[in-house]
């Protein structure tokens, strides 16, 4: 692996909170470790607080669900917002995207602080597991079944 590989899944991790396989001859995953982790995510100027509400916004004001639902658990798993913070985040956003997308965004809080619960009640390994192929599907394009 070379040092652009390897400071892109360091990076990754970081932001995910959890271990990605490197997954090599997909020319996506490629684009998205060597350039948005291991440059993009590790641009200093920002910190990581910052990058993931930023982040949240971008992807709740185009109306991803999926990639908002990963980004809160990220956020929540790394300690960078709390549930309060982003419950809070949902009223605010709604007021500047409208209701249909900001009522999306709480509505993924909601989710995710559920299944974050549920997994803790079996165990958190079965949780990380889900958070990784939830990523590696999306990064791949696909989309929620």
């Amino acid at each position: 692996m070379d040092e652009v590989r390897r400071k892109g899944l360091e990076k990754m991790n970081e932001v995910y909170g959890w271990e990605m396989p490197n997954v090599e001859g997909d020319p996506y995953f490629d684009l998205t470790v060597d350039h948005l982790f291991g440059s993009i995510w590790s641009r200093p100027g920002l910190s990581m607080r910052d990058k993931r509400i930023m982040t949240l916004t971008a992807v709740t004001a185009v109306g991803s669900r999926d990639l908002a639902e990963i980004q809160i658990n990220a956020a929540l798993l790394n300690g960078e917002l709390t549930e309060d913070e982003l419950k809070e985040m949902a009223v605010f956003l709604t007021h500047y995207l409208g209701f249909p997308l900001g009522s999306a965004f709480n509505g993924a809080v909601d989710t995710v602080v559920r299944r974050r619960k549920k997994a803790a009640a079996k165990g958190a390994e079965e949780d990380k597991k889900a958070n990784v192929e939830s990523a590696l599907k999306l990064h791949a394009g696909e989309t929620r079944e």
